[in-house]
């Protein structure tokens, strides 16, 4: 039997949820506040989580990150298109305006179901409050999005994979390479440094550390 995760304050609209899930043979669990979810989280493995945006304490946005590896629909009375796009960019694999059609709700559930079976293996890199996604290619520091160019991206993922190692200069050119072939020597350390730019902005420190002489090591920030 497949589980559902339900975050959603409005009881109303969990129970409506649960009793349209739980009809059609889905497992149910519920949670309240995104601090519940994340508690829930800690015993329990849902196949699929609906999400709601506006929840006590940590919103729906701060959550969504920290939602690593279960394929998320975020279901929610924010309609702007530029409210979807962030949201889908940030790693929901859906989303769902309210008011819904519950038959449009099991169809969407039914869709990300079959796909998270056919590619289960979503990776998010994290390292202190930095979190990378490798499907959505979102990235995110306590929840909010920094927008990388495609190289910073790869640099970035790099470093997240081999977090806390020392990677030298020529380890990072060669790596990259495939994804951007247009990183060469001379660029290579501009392109790190509009990168620590983009990341100390947000966080107010530094996450990526240059070690003299030879390379980059990424650590949660001094």
């Amino acid at each position: 039997m497949q589980t559902i995760m339900i975050i959603d304050d409005d009881t109303a609209i969990g129970n409506l949820e649960q009793e349209v899930l739980e009809r059609v043979g889905y497992k149910v669990l519920r949670a309240y506040s995104g601090t519940e979810a994340l508690l829930l989280l800690k015993n329990a493995s849902p196949n699929l989580i609906l999400l709601d945006l506006m929840l006590p304490g940590l919103s729906g946005e701060e959550l969504l990150p920290q939602l690593q590896g279960i394929p998320v629909i975020v279901v929610s009375a924010k309609v702007t298109v530029q409210d979807k796009v962030n949201l889908l960019l940030g790693g929901a694999a859906d989303y769902l305006t309210k008011p819904f059609d519950t038959k449009e709700l099991l169809a969407r559930i039914a869709v990300r179901l079959r796909e998270a079976a056919l590619f289960p293996f979503v990776t998010v890199l994290s390292c202190g409050e930095l979190t990378q996604n490798t499907s959505s290619h979102g990235v995110f520091i306590s929840g909010l999005p920094i927008s990388l160019t495609r190289t910073e991206y790869a640099i970035l993922k790099l470093l997240m994979q081999n977090s806390g190692q020392v990677l030298a200069k020529s380890v990072l050119l060669d790596r990259i390479s495939e994804d951007t072939p247009d990183c060469t020597e001379n660029s290579l350390k501009t392109h790190i440094s509009n990168l620590r730019g983009k990341l100390r902005d947000v966080a107010g420190k530094d996450y990526i550390e240059a070690v003299w002489g030879i390379g980059f090591r990424l650590s949660a920030g001094s």
